[in-house]
């Protein structure tokens, strides 16, 4: 089992950055993939970016890709999603999410939540 916390959300302007992370406990983090998802108020739960066990495989959202970046540090047991030219559309509480499947898929493929943080990015 694992259990994750997530950090480095917070209120940026429009345009501006922020990194994420999430922070791992429990044994064997890198025989997890990890998935970023997020949720805006009023709205499913959307797959944002994931990353394969060894960081060779990562996916994104149509919505972030080229803006944003997984990555992961095995021997710290972290990872991270850099995120730039944020938008107010992707202001939601963003949620790091692991899965022992080597490639996982939708949020129901991932058994394992951090609570959450939230990002507000304002025009």
């Amino acid at each position: 089992q694992v259990q994750l916390v997530e950090s480095g959300g917070g209120l940026v302007q429009a345009g501006g950055s922020l990194r994420l992370s999430c922070a791992a406990s429990g044994r064997t983090f890198s025989s997890y993939s990890i998935g970023w998802f997020r949720q805006a108020p009023g709205k499913e739960r959307e797959f944002v970016a994931s990353i394969s066990w060894s960081g060779g495989t990562t996916y994104y959202a149509d919505s972030v890709k080229g803006r944003s970046t997984i990555s992961r540090d095995n021997a710290k047991n972290t990872a991270s999603l850099q995120m730039n030219s944020l938008k107010p559309e992707d202001t939601a509480v963003y949620y790091c999410a692991a899965s022992l499947l080597a490639v996982a898929g939708p949020s129901s493929t991932y058994p394992y939540w951090g609570q959450g943080t939230q990002v507000t990015v304002s025009s």
